[in-house]
C-alpha cells in the first residue's frame, strides 16, 4: 500500500469511525440518562414501599398499646433510622454517617440514596423514618462501566468494519491503478519497437541504403503505430460513439485489411493467405473493421517467424488461423478480458485491448465468437456474421 492509499485509508477511517462513534456516543448517552432516571425511580419506589411497611408496623404497635421494636428489613441493601420530632436519633441501622436532610423527600448523597417519610400522629414519638440504600449508587456505577465498555467495544467493532470496508472499497481502485500502470508500461513497450524501427529506417534512408526495404519498414512501423492508436482511441471513446449501420461487402473489407497488414507481416516473415467468399452485411463499418483488424493483428503478433496466417470467409463465418504459440485452456477463459495480455514470440505483449474490443462488439451485435487453440500449435478465432445478413 503506497503513501496515497494509506492517506486515503486513514482519512476514510477517521471520518467513518469518528461519525459512527459520535452517533453511538449520543445513543449511549440518551440510553444512560434514561437508565439513570429509571434506576432513581425504582430506588425511590423501593424505599417508599419499605418505609410504608415500617410505618404500618409502628402504627399497629401504638394502636395496640405495644412498644415498637425495630427489626432489620428482609432486604439487606435497605436500612433505616427513626427520629423524633426534634430530629433526634431514636434508633438507626444506617451505614452512612452523612447528615440527614429532612427537608427533602428523596435525595442522593455521595454513596447512598435517602428517602424521608414523615409521621403526623401526635401520640407517636417517632416523627421521621429515614430510609437508606447503596444499591442505586452501585447500579449506577455498574451502568457507567457497562456504558464505557459498550463504547469501547463499539469503537473496536466499527474500526474493524471500517478497515475491512475501506480495503474492499480501495481494492477496485488499486486494481484500476495497477491496470493503468501496466497499461502505461505496455504502451511504452508496444510503441518502442515500431518507433525504433521507424527512426532507424529514416536514418538509413537518409544515407541512401536500401531505400525500398527501408520504405517498407517505415510503412510497417507507421501502420503498427496507427493500429495501436486506433485501439486506444476506440477503447477510450467507444461509449460516446454512435453506431452508424450500413450495408457493405464484408469480403471486400477483409481483403483491404489483409492488404493493409501485409506490410507488417512481411517484415516479420509471416505470409497472410486469404480465402474469401462474397458476403454482404448490415453493421457499423468502423466496428466491423475493428473486429477484423484486431484478429489479424493478434495472429501476426503471436505467430512464429516463417509461418503463415490463414484468413477465410465462408458461409458467413469469418475465421483467422495462425500457427503460433497458442493459448492454454486456463488463459482462454481470461483472454477476452480488458488488459489481459499474453507474451508473443518476440516478447511483444500488446495492451490487452484488442480482444476485449472484439468481444464487446460481438456482444453488441449478438455475433457468435469461438476460439480453438492448442499450446505451441496455434489458434483459430471465428465469428459468425449470420445475424447481420439482410
Amino acid at each position: 500500500m503506497n503513501f496515497n492509499e494509506k492517506k486515503a485509508l486513514v482519512s476514510f477511517l477517521s471520518i467513518y469511525v469518528g461519525s459512527a462513534l459520535l452517533l453511538i456516543g449520543i445513543l449511549l448517552y440518551v440510553y444512560y440518562q434514561d437508565e439513570i432516571e429509571s434506576l432513581e425511580n425504582t430506588c425511590s419506589m423501593e424505599l417508599s414501599h419499605a418505609s410504608m411497611e415500617i410505618k404500618t408496623d409502628i402504627m399497629n404497635s401504638f394502636m395496640h398499646h405495644k412498644k415498637f421494636v425495630p427489626q432489620k428489613l428482609k432486604k439487606d441493601t435497605i436500612r433505616y433510622a427513626l427520629f423524633d420530632k426534634d430530629k433526634k436519633l431514636i434508633y438507626s441501622y444506617l451505614d452512612g454517617k452523612e447528615f440527614v436532610d429532612f427537608e427533602k423527600k428523596f435525595y442522593e448523597s455521595s454513596h447512598f440514596h435517602f428517602y424521608v417519610e414523615e409521621l403526623h400522629e401526635k401520640n407517636i414519638p417517632i416523627k421521621y423514618i429515614v430510609m437508606e440504600t447503596c444499591q442505586g449508587i452501585q447500579d449506577r456505577d455498574s451502568l457507567k462501566i457497562y456504558t464505557v465498555i459498550a463504547l469501547i467495544l463499539s469503537a473496536v467493532f466499527v474500526g474493524f468494519v471500517g478497515y475491512f470496508l475501506a480495503r474492499i472499497l480501495l481494492k477496485p481502485v488499486r486494481e484500476k491503478v495497477k491496470h493503468m500502470d501496466d497499461f502505461i508500461k505496455d504502451s511504452a513497450h508496444e510503441l518502442n519497437t515500431p518507433v525504433s524501427v521507424l527512426m532507424t529506417s529514416v536514418s538509413m534512408l537518409k544515407k541512401g541504403k536500401n531505400s525500398e526495404k527501408m520504405m517498407r519498414y517505415i510503412l510497417s512501423s507507421s501502420k503498427q503505430i496507427s493500429q495501436v492508436y486506433n485501439d486506444i482511441h476506440f477503447s477510450a471513446f467507444n461509449d460516446h460513439h454512435e453506431s452508424v449501420e450500413e450495408e457493405f461487402s464484408l469480403n471486400e473489407l477483409i481483403a483491404d485489411s489483409v492488404e493493409y497488414f501485409n506490410d507488417i507481416s512481411i517484415t516479420k516473415k509471416i505470409v497472410i493467405e486469404s480465402q474469401l467468399e462474397e458476403c454482404n452485411i448490415l453493421m457499423d463499418k468502423t466496428k466491423t473493421q475493428k473486429i477484423v483488424n484486431n484478429l489479424i493483428s493478434n495472429s501476426i503478433k503471436y505467430s512464429k517467424p516463417n509461418s503463415k496466417v490463414i484468413v477465410s470467409l465462408k458461409d458467413n463465418i469469418f475465421e483467422v488461423q495462425d500457427f503460433g504459440i497458442g493459448i492454454s485452456q486456463k488463459d482462454q477463459k481470461e483472454i477476452f478480458k480488458r488488459y489481459k495480455r499474453g507474451m508473443s514470440i518476440n516478447n511483444e505483449g500488446g495492451f490487452g485491448l484488442g480482444l476485449d474490443i472484439v468481444k464487446k462488439i460481438c456482444l453488441e451485435y449478438n455475433l457468435k465468437l469461438d476460439l480453438v487453440s492448442k499450446v505451441d500449435e496455434g489458434s483459430t478465432f471465428s465469428i459468425d456474421f449470420s445475424n447481420t445478413i439482410q
